[in-house]
């Protein structure tokens, strides 16, 4: 079957490798759009997603949250369509969809039934050149994300100790900066603020269609070339560059207190690699350190801060390495009443140091594959998490022979390697240490 679909498709049409059924078709329209295609013939439903490289860490200074800014404001008219009028005609065919915007990318979605699919691509093919802005569109948006930043962020002490956390981390690079903006700086987006970042990053050619469901890839290309195909790519696109983070030497603490606190927790984020293209394994055994250490009920930490010491009501270990640019891994400890946060934190280095001596348990690294393995194959069954899978990977850098690969590297990945990953990763000196505190709390 794959044979056939390359040769009705023509020698531009590449199709990858399936892993566990996936079935997944790319290629590219002339004018540089990026078009992958994973079929679903179980339910005639598909998943039409625009993905723009082109997320917060791609704005320029004094600007920040225009990417989030720009992605609600794309709701908004064109040339053919009113206000709302988008939403309204997914929802009218019986679809929903949305958008989101993170660090290295903004996404547009539609899920709907499979027969609506050209619909959706003509929709958001206009948009894609087409947003009309007025001064009142970008006042009533503005006062909207405004609000949106009062009640995730302002309203939460723990989501302004994040904040905090990130710009203590990465001094040059955006990451430090949210992805929905500092308040003092949304205040004032303007309407060419908008502008700029629209013009600058939303063409054919720093954008990729992903398209899930029951489908077949012939029909999408047809369908791409009709509304994508047409439009013209953005001959002064630039090669997507960041400030680079310098080198961190020292430590790094702070702390943060808040009336509204109601459980203080001590957290630590170590600078770590991210997966590059052909280049995975580090981040492989870095995803599974973070589930040995704090994925479950039955990890290290719990197992030891929990259960043995009784010091900690809950710990965690976190790692996500698609990401364009250097990430994070980050611990958390809360501990239990009575224990303070600097107990808290050396008995965090207390079992993080044990762990380096004793390594991994065989059978919990197996226990942890196995567990990996089946939610990888339950994901199948959902299109708008394949979907997701592959935009959020190829926006960060990743290539859909990565993607492919992903699933089989992890369960090839040794407990040696997690252990000499994690040898790499526990540099202090690589390392942001935060105490969130209830206000008025005395440090000890």
């Amino acid at each position: 079957m794959l044979r056939n679909i390359f040769l009705a498709l023509g020698a531009a049409l590449v199709v990858s490798p399936a892993w566990a059924s996936d079935l997944v078709t790319d290629f590219k329209l002339k004018n540089g759009m990026e078009v992958v295609v994973i079929e679903d013939h179980r339910a005639p439903v598909v998943m039409h997603m625009v993905w723009y490289r082109a997320g917060s860490a791609d704005e320029k200074p004094g600007v920040s949250g225009v990417a989030h800014f720009l992605e609600h404001l794309l709701f908004k008219g064109t040339d053919k369509m009113e206000s709302g009028e988008f939403s309204a005609t997914v929802a009218a065919n019986g679809g929903r969809d949305n958008a989101f915007t993170s660090k290295d990318y903004t996404a547009y979605f539609q899920r709907i039934a499979a027969d609506r699919l050209e619909l959706m691509m003509s929709m958001e093919a206009d948009r894609m050149v087409n947003i009309r802005l007025s001064e009142g569109d970008i006042s009533t948006e503005r006062d909207v994300i405004i609000e949106e930043r009062n009640q995730r962020v302002e309203n939460n002490p723990g989501a302004l100790f994040r904040e905090q956390m990130g710009a203590a981390q990465y001094y040059n690079h955006r990451y430090g900066v949210p992805i929905i903006g500092w308040r003092h700086e949304m205040e004032k987006l303007s309407l060419q603020d908008s502008l700029d970042f629209y013009e600058r990053f939303y063409a054919p050619n720093n954008a990729i269609l992903v398209v899930a469901g029951d489908v077949e890839p012939e029909d999408v290309k047809a369908l791409a070339n009709e509304y994508y195909g047409v439009l013209p790519a953005n001959s002064r696109l630039l090669q997507r560059e960041r400030v680079t983070e310098p080198p961190q030497t020292s430590a790094r603490r702070m702390t943060f207190s808040d009336a509204r606190v109601s459980q203080p927790y001590v957290t630590r984020s170590y600078l770590a690699p991210e997966r590059n293209p052909g280049d995975q394994e580090e981040a492989a055994a870095l995803t599974l350190l973070a589930e040995v250490l704090g994925g479950a009920q039955t990890s290290v930490l719990n197992q030891k801060l929990q259960f043995d010491r009784k010091q900690a009501v809950y710990s965690g270990a976190w790692y996500n390495g698609t990401s364009l640019d250097e990430t994070t891994f980050n611990l958390t400890v809360v501990p239990v009443p009575g224990v303070s946060l600097q107990e808290a934190e050396d008995a965090l280095d207390e079992v993080i140091a044990e762990f380096l001596e004793t390594g991994v348990d065989p059978d919990q690294l197996d226990r942890i594959k196995m567990q990996l393995r089946a939610s990888q194959i339950y994901a199948r069954d959902d299109v708008e998490r394949l979907a997701n899978r592959y935009g959020r990977a190829l926006t960060s850098g990743l290539k859909v022979p990565d993607i492919q690969e992903w699933p089989e590297l992890l369960q090839g990945i040794t407990g040696e390697e997690i252990i000499l990953a994690a040898r790499s990763l526990f540099d202090r000196k690589r390392s942001v240490t935060g105490w969130l505190m209830t206000e008025g709390e005395v440090l000890k």
